[in-house]
């Protein structure tokens, strides 16, 4: 299996790895970091392959229009996900989110070419991982519907994809992502943190995509996505104290229906939990890394009443906080 990319009239590739189609568990690791700079490209790749593997994490930012030309020989499934965004400021005259558009999809390429044009003064941070399917089987054992008929259309040898369009990214997908570029770990746990990683990645695709053929939900607007992504951002930041729904409506001047509805279908979670998330996660650091009594936890995430606090962390993690250091 070969995979190779580039830009059109530049010399250098992108990345271009011949990755071998076996699936070898304790095979080593493989890493590399390549800085391309050439007017109108600037790039910034961290590159990782083993057998059957291959992963790219590539920060790109165009100044001018290009066109980015793709291949692979051979029997491949990729799990892409772009994060893009325009450099422009919001409605409200705030800086825009951090990534305007974010998507995903899971692909089995037999072999293809293919070329994507970039538009001017977009930044992109694109993430690739790209599997032979030798790897993939083993990786990804279950069973669904969604994912046996992948697989049938893959013993066929036709090109498909787990959805017909691409979807929108989830807090967990980016958590995710985020855990394998920064992993630490070297040797054989980097390889089975990799692997681990990656098969959760590849669950939390499924899980969504499943969620989508059910709903049979329409797409959401393009110009609503920038909006979302400053709810998060909202929401991330003040979490200990979160607007209501009418004032973040507000704030990112989009309705509360459109609000509520859209955060759910692109972010794969209700408002709610999405801040419940966030104060449950920091509770815990807090208990765990900087050894806080429950009371200071309780505070230092938004709750005015121990009690209160209490049972929202044991209804999140299934035990009191308390329990958390034993």
């Amino acid at each position: 299996m070969i995979v190779k990319a580039r830009i059109e009239h530049q010399k250098d590739f992108l990345f271009m790895e011949e990755i071998p189609d076996t699936y070898v568990p304790d095979h080593r690791l493989s890493e590399k970091s390549i800085t391309i700079k050439d007017a109108p490209v600037g790039i910034k790749n961290y590159q990782l392959s083993t057998n059957g593997l291959f992963l790219v994490h590539s920060e790109m930012k165009f100044d001018g229009p290009a066109r980015i030309l793709t291949e692979v020989e051979g029997e491949a499934i990729t799990s892409q996900f772009i994060f893009s965004n325009k450099n422009s400021s919001s409605p409200n005259g705030k800086q825009s989110a951090k990534y305007g558009r974010s998507r995903h999809n899971i692909r089995y390429i037999p072999s293809a070419k293919e070329a994507y044009d970039v538009k001017p003064d977009v930044e992109f941070v694109y993430f690739l991982i790209v599997l032979s399917k030798d790897y993939y089987l083993r990786l990804v054992d279950l069973y669904s519907p969604l994912h046996e008929q992948f697989v049938q259309e893959m013993e066929k040898g036709i090109s498909t994809s787990f959805a017909e369009h691409d979807l929108f990214m989830t807090p967990e997908m980016r958590r995710s992502i985020e855990a394998i570029i920064s992993c630490r770990q070297d040797g054989e746990l980097k390889r089975l943190f990799t692997d681990a990683r990656i098969t959760e990645l590849i669950m939390y695709q499924l899980e969504q995509f499943s969620q989508h053929i059910q709903g049979g939900r329409e797409s959401l607007l393009d110009r609503d996505i920038p909006k979302l992504e400053e709810a998060r951002e909202i929401l991330e930041r003040d979490y200990i104290d979160p607007p209501t729904h009418k004032q973040l409506s507000k704030m990112i001047l989009l309705n509360e229906f459109k609000l509520r509805t859209g955060f759910k279908k692109y972010f794969g979670s209700t408002i709610y939990d999405f801040v419940t998330r966030l104060r449950m996660e920091e509770a815990k650091r807090l208990i765990l890394e900087e050894g806080k009594n429950m009371y200071e936890v309780g505070v230092n995430v938004g709750f005015k009443h121990q009690a209160s606090f209490t049972n929202a962390f044991k209804k999140y993690y299934g035990i009191l906080p308390s329990d958390v250091r034993l």
